[in-house]
């Protein structure tokens, strides 16, 4: 069986704990590497390491270290298809889907590019009699990244872009369901200039996020799972001393007006309910139709479209719609919630709880459901399910469908969808939610925005990537200077009041 290990110091290095955890092909259900899983030792050595490396990076030109991101743009695109691939095989999303979770980490290397226009300080001249103030932004030191298996490739790269071009070393502990593809990516950050040692991979477990916690030499933490992991993490991050930054579990209502194009809201749900197999925090799980009427109508146009749905491995084409979810112990749990929704009343008008893909029996598929008629006491209305199921709850006004997403106590994304605009401000004005989509279903920011949710859905007081990220992986340093003046005559230090 073969091991992966850890990347230190600009090359694969094997672990040495003795512990392994499996990397699962989730098509077939079978084992394919052996993950390492490093002890607080191993651990605490990668860390000082990075500690090592990082002055120097510091140090460096920010257009030189931007000069680096330039090249890690070129290198990915060279490798999109490599990288997609070893992607799909772990994870077992479709080709496309895992070419966009590329994609959108490599939007925010490219952001990652203008560094140096993100990291100038401020001037003022004269501040007081012959007194100049300025300030600069410096990085933290050493960071550490705990990523999700649901975006191997882009979250580890929103996180890990802005902070190495901050002049930042980043320990990084990507998910051990899908490791290879943040190994990857720090073999070519390496080739794309990027010094040894200052961007370190350990794969591990919570013995390994512990002694990252714990660390002195960790100045901030940024994480991205699920809430009572988020925390937990935030807890014990900050109570030592440590910046950070935690995004949590969601929960995404899409509010359907009665004057919204039906078709094209039916598609946009099944779009962002099903695609990923519904594995990503900004899924739309809730639909919410206004109106009895509306809510027949879509229900009706929803059914067929669902079920034309290809589910299959990523090896079946590009017409592939969703693929397994990631680990048997996620089917079982998807399908537990499903049934829970059986037993508390609800409708379930697209069944596929006995979905078998023919060929891939061992594999964790799950076929894509909806159900109508849920209420928000059920757990299936509560709880973060993170799969292929759509659950519709009906309003009766526009005031009922916003208090529905303003009461959950998620708060990452929301989206409505209407033909009024005055209704649509008012929505986006009023909602307490971080991420609002109007005709919209996943409204998800590029780069040069930030990405972050209100509520239980987020830890912390900045976003990600954005102006936020270059805020949260600097430290502000304020110089009041001055040069004194009229030595022949005796200089005077002291600081003048202003007229």
């Amino acid at each position: 069986m073969k091991e992966l290990g850890h990347f230190i110091n600009g090359k694969l290095v094997s672990g040495t704990s003795g512990r392994f955890d499996d990397v699962f092909n989730p098509a077939t259900g079978d084992v394919q590497y052996q993950c390492p899983m490093a002890s607080a030792a191993e651990t605490t050595d990668i860390i000082e390491k990075a500690a090592a490396a990082q002055p120097a990076w510091g140090a460096t030109n920010p257009q030189k270290r931007a000069r680096v991101m330039m090249k890690m743009v070129a290198l990915m695109n060279r490798d999109m298809d490599k990288l997609a691939e070893a992607l799909s095989r772990e994870h077992g999303k479709t080709i496309p889907d895992a070419k966009g979770d590329l994609q959108r980490g490599l939007e925010v290397i490219e952001y990652c590019v203008g560094a140096p226009q993100m990291l100038k300080g401020e001037f003022t001249d004269s501040a007081g009699p012959g007194i100049d103030m300025y300030s600069m932004r410096q990085p933290l030191g050493v960071v550490g990244s705990i990523m999700p298996f649901n975006f191997p490739a882009m979250m580890p790269l929103w996180h890990v872009g802005p902070a190495l071009a901050c002049g930042n070393a980043v320990v990084l502990k990507p998910s051990e369901r899908d490791p290879s593809v943040p190994l990857m990516l720090a073999e070519l950050f390496v080739e794309a200039g990027l010094p040894e040692g200052v961007f370190q991979v350990v794969n591990g477990d919570k013995e390994a996020v512990d002694t990252i916690l714990d660390s002195e030499i960790i100045q901030g933490v940024s994480f991205v799972g699920s809430t009572p992991i988020a925390q937990y993490i935030y807890s014990r991050a900050t109570a030592n001393g440590k910046r950070a930054q935690c995004f949590g579990g969601a929960k995404n209502h899409m509010i359907v007006m009665p004057d919204a194009d039906l078709d094209q809201a039916a598609d946009a749900l099944v779009g962002a309910g099903f695609g990923a197999a519904g594995e990503r925090c900004m899924a739309i799980s809730v639909a919410v139709p206004v109106g009895e009427e509306t809510a027949d109508k879509l229900i009706e146009k929803l059914i067929p479209r669902i079920e034309k749905l290809k589910v299959g491995p990523y090896t079946a084409g590009d017409d592939v719609d969703l693929g397994p979810v990631v680990t048997a112990a996620s089917k079982e749990r998807i399908l537990g919630l499903i049934q829970s929704g059986v037993d508390q009343g609800a409708k379930l008008v697209v069944d596929n709880r006995d979905f078998k893909l023919q060929g891939y029996e061992d594999g964790f598929f799950v076929g894509a459901h909806l159900f109508d008629h849920v209420t928000p006491d059920m757990d299936i209305y509560k709880q973060e399910i993170f799969g292929p199921v759509l659950s519709t709850v009906r309003a009766n006004s526009y005031e009922d469908a916003l208090k529905l997403a303003m009461d959950h106590e998620y708060g990452n994304g929301t989206a409505i969808f209407t033909r009024d605009g005055d209704t649509a401000r008012d929505f986006a004005s009023r909602v307490n939610i971080g991420m609002v989509g109007i005709n919209v279903p996943i409204p998800v920011p590029l780069a040069y925005h930030t990405f972050g949710g209100w509520k239980k859905s987020m830890f912390g007081d900045l976003n990600q990537h954005g102006p936020d990220s270059f805020k949260f992986y600097t430290r502000t340093k304020t110089v009041t200077s001055r040069w004194p003046s009229g030595i022949k005559e005796g200089g005077e230090f002291n600081f003048k009041a202003m007229d």
